[in-house]
């Protein structure tokens, strides 16, 4: 049955103008391709826009596809690559109507809510401000949960440098979780600590 086909095949049919195959394959990979999009932009609407771009942009560049890297490892660059490109346009209409300021005095008055939902919130406000270089490594391995391999094929860049942002990464999200809860609890299971990785 061509539903059992695995990846290589269909996409071999599909560069071949196999329509059929090219569908399979792209509702094979649409869950975990979103799953990537929405730990990077966090919103149902801003995650479902950057899986659109992300699978527009595969069927555009599939036939240049060579497999040289998995067509997961490949996939995850694309969404990821989308999922950057939505949260940038998601900032820029941000900052047309909103003040970093009262951003962040939102974040520090909601202690009224949840202690669940605080701790989600709060680290979400974390990662939105935690630098791009830092934050996708982070991301990838803390919450989609890839190995160092996989990160640094997707981001292209050393697995060396991958470990370094991590470090850094969490280091600087955990200092930035301190001061918006003013020194209280954090959520230790959001794999900001996660030293034993190092």
């Amino acid at each position: 049955m061509q539903t059992l086909a695995d990846d290589n095949d269909l996409i071999r049919a599909a560069q071949n103008g196999d329509m059929a195959s090219l569908e399979i394959l792209l509702d094979r990979h649409h869950d975990r391709l979103r799953a990537v999009c929405a730990k990077v932009v966090g919103r149902g609407a801003d995650a479902d826009d950057a899986t659109q771009m992300a699978l527009i942009s595969i069927v555009k560049n599939l036939e240049k596809y060579d497999g040289r890297a998995k067509f997961t490892t490949w996939s995850y660059r694309i969404a990821t690559n989308a999922a950057i490109d939505e949260l940038r346009r998601r900032n820029r209409r941000q900052a047309d109507s909103i003040d970093d300021e009262e951003g962040h005095l939102q974040i520090a008055s909601i202690g009224n809510m949840s202690e669940a939902v605080t701790a989600s919130m709060v680290v979400n406000e974390a990662l939105e401000n935690l630098a791009e270089e830092f934050r996708l490594p982070v991301i990838l391995r803390d919450l989609c949960g890839m190995d160092y391999e996989q990160i640094s094929e997707v981001l292209e860049i050393a697995p060396g440098t991958v470990r370094s942002r991590i470090a850094r990464g969490r280091g600087k999200l955990a200092d930035i979780i301190g001061d918006v809860t003013s020194g209280g609890n954090q959520d230790t299971d959001s794999g900001v600590q996660g030293t034993d990785d190092e």
